[in-house]
């Protein structure tokens, strides 16, 4: 598996991917998933892979001199979008030179991807790529996607990025966000590959391959967890069964009737007379009530 996440800032564009393509006991692999298409000073485009490594590969390769119908190629696309075209047209080739092959062995063609960067002559653009080549576009109420196990990065992007933010800001926030999958998921691992691109230079700005030693990221994983657990015991614990007029944060109150759905027991079954802990708790709580 993997996690790969990009945003799209009015400042620029952030990319970050894992290297993890297998995890297990015994074998892990690491393939870096960022490919970099640059014509300094014309265009600045990256792509992120996720899905069968060598479906992405094929697709890779076959992007240094495909062409469409109109003859170009993502060197000399006009457009970001016809350059996402360009890409699915690939996936396409791909798809038709192997899926037969694919398939008598049980395989399913599977592959996304993000693609994103900036042409001269129009804004920074991004797009997520599916496995039939068809594609979205991020637009100013989405300014991030991700691909893989995304689900354990996602919160901490909902709640930090926006169209406003710094294009340092966003790579720590995906570096946080990596990291959170990371404690989560085996099956996405370091080396990462973080590059960030500021608007309008029509090249790359910053990149960096981060292992387990880089300081910065360290810090990140340190700290964050830290700050996490400091947030945490900051909030109070939930107050049962008391009176909201007399204390607050109450998470039941003394009015409620809140009752769990209990399965009935079967007949006979020898039951003892004891109060269910929720009454007696109830019970006790009344008492304390001046």
């Amino acid at each position: 598996m993997t996690y790969c996440v990009a945003m799209r800032l009015d400042a620029g564009l952030v990319f970050l991917s894992d290297s993890r393509t297998n995890a297990g006991v015994d074998h892990v692999g690491t393939f870096r998933k960022m490919s970099v298409f640059e014509v300094p000073g014309d265009r600045m485009m990256v792509m992120l892979t996720a899905g069968n490594l060598a479906i992405s590969q094929s697709v890779r390769q076959l992007l240094s001199d495909f062409k469409n119908k109109a003859g170009r190629t993502l060197w000399t696309a006009t457009s970001m979008y016809e350059a996402a075209q360009i890409i699915g047209e690939a996936i396409r080739a791909v798809h038709e030179r192997d899926c037969q092959a694919l398939d008598k062995f049980g395989i399913s063609f599977n592959a996304s991807m993000i693609f994103g960067g900036q042409i001269k002559g129009e804004r920074c653009r991004l797009f997520q790529i599916y496995s039939a080549g068809n594609f979205i576009e991020s637009l100013d109420d989405s300014v991030y996607l991700q691909i893989g196990e995304s689900k354990y990065g996602k919160p901490i992007i909902d709640r930090v990025v926006s169209l406003d933010t710094s294009l340092d800001e966003a790579a720590k926030c995906a570096l946080i966000s990596m990291d959170s999958t990371l404690r989560s998921n085996i099956s996405v691992g370091l080396p990462l590959d973080l590059l960030v691109y500021e608007a309008d230079r029509l090249a790359v700005t910053r990149f960096v391959t981060i292992d387990e030693k880089n300081q910065y990221f360290r810090m990140i994983r340190d700290s964050w967890g830290e700050q996490l657990k400091r947030v945490f015991d900051g909030i109070d614990d939930p107050v049962w069964d008391a009176a909201p007029e007399v204390v607050g944060n109450v998470l039941s109150n003394t009015t409620m009737r809140s009752k769990p759905v209990r399965v009935a027991a079967p007949a006979g079954l020898a039951v003892g007379a004891s109060e269910p802990l929720q009454v007696l708790a109830q019970d006790v709580g009344n008492k304390l009530q001046p």
